[in-house]
């Protein structure tokens, strides 16, 4: 058994980012689905503001002592991380049997520091709460990615925190930045519904292609089916798109996946992708070969679809 603060990498990782809106809930139901397995861990992370006029009395010593989910409420975060464990509890991902312990780490001018409880099954399954400070939501979600390496990262389209003092998970500042910058997959969970499948975009090159596999191994952890798309821009491009999708479904086939459906339409890639994604549960879109500061400053047809899409997506790394 590994200690606890090491990284396995034989499990697949999720970070979920809980503000307390109902997408970031539907975010973590997504998430419960795809972790359900054995090897699967899910991490429930809340970032707050540093201090927050919080007042000391005590505190330091009380949470280095105390479980967390016995502080009371009122504390910025705990009631979102409590319901998202009730929210398991209704899935049955947890049960009887599960032990629990508590880990505290001091941060300098802020009583409460960072904490969380790591949750274990007999299976050596874990859930764990983690309540973070940070001077922003989008480095406290990286900050977290480099203490548990994770697979996916979830973050809800929420409006929570718009014009204060924390911007909202969907503020460009959060959501673009994580997903520019996170060395794992992100999905921007918007109005996420489970069962309806995966669209996966795919244009026939090595990246995309490998953005096709590596979610075809992901829908496969919930049994989500899976349609192939591919957009010429022009009808004389469509052949090329044809040839793009019979090539990630060989590819599937070879990997033993079924495709559903496979889908060729011409126009702007950007809108045709849009206006398919309603029917389904999510798009796929693979990272721009681009660094992140040219994805910034020129976009992408993947970041471009992250903003304007009317349903989740998924932008795999």
């Amino acid at each position: 058994m590994l200690e606890i603060g090491t990284v396995d990498h034989d499990r697949f990782r999720i970070l979920v980012c809980i503000d307390g809106s109902e997408e970031s809930y539907r975010g973590l139901r997504y998430a419960a689905k795809l972790g359900s397995g054995i090897d699967a861990d899910i991490c429930l992370l809340y970032v707050r503001a540093i201090d927050q006029g919080l007042r000391s009395g005590g505190l330091q010593v009380r949470v280095a002592r105390e479980n967390m989910l016995d502080w009371g409420l009122e504390l910025p975060g705990i009631n979102y991380l409590k319901e998202g464990i009730n929210v398991l509890a209704e899935l049955g991902v947890m049960g009887e049997g599960w032990t629990s312990e508590s880990f505290h780490t001091d941060v300098e001018g802020d009583p409460l520091g960072d904490n969380k409880i790591v949750y274990r099954n007999a299976g050596d399954k874990k859930i764990i709460l983690k309540l973070k400070t940070a001077d922003n939501i989008a480095h406290g979600i990286l900050d977290q990615w480099e203490i548990g390496e994770y697979d996916l990262i979830i973050l809800g389209a929420s409006e929570r925190w718009r014009g204060g003092r924390l911007a909202s998970f969907w503020d460009p500042e959060v959501a673009e930045h994580v997903a520019t910058k996170a060395p794992c997959s992100v999905l921007v969970a918007r109005g996420l519904t489970e069962g309806h499948g995966h669209l996966i975009c795919t244009d026939g090159s090595d990246i995309s292609i490998e953005a096709v596999k590596q979610d075809a191994l992901l829908a496969s952890r919930c049994d989500c089916p899976i349609t192939l798309m591919s957009v010429a821009t022009t009808a004389e491009g469509e052949a090329a798109s044809q040839e793009a999708v019979a090539k990630a479904k060989a590819v599937l086939k070879e990997m033993k996946v079924k495709v559903v459906e496979t889908i060729v339409k011409v126009g702007d890639p950007v809108e045709q992708i849009i206006e398919t994604g309603p029917d389904y549960s999510l798009i796929v879109v693979s990272e721009s070969e681009k660094s992140g500061l040219e994805r910034l400053i020129k976009g992408s047809v993947a970041y471009k679809i992250m903003q304007k899409a009317y349903n989740s997506v998924l932008v795999v790394r």
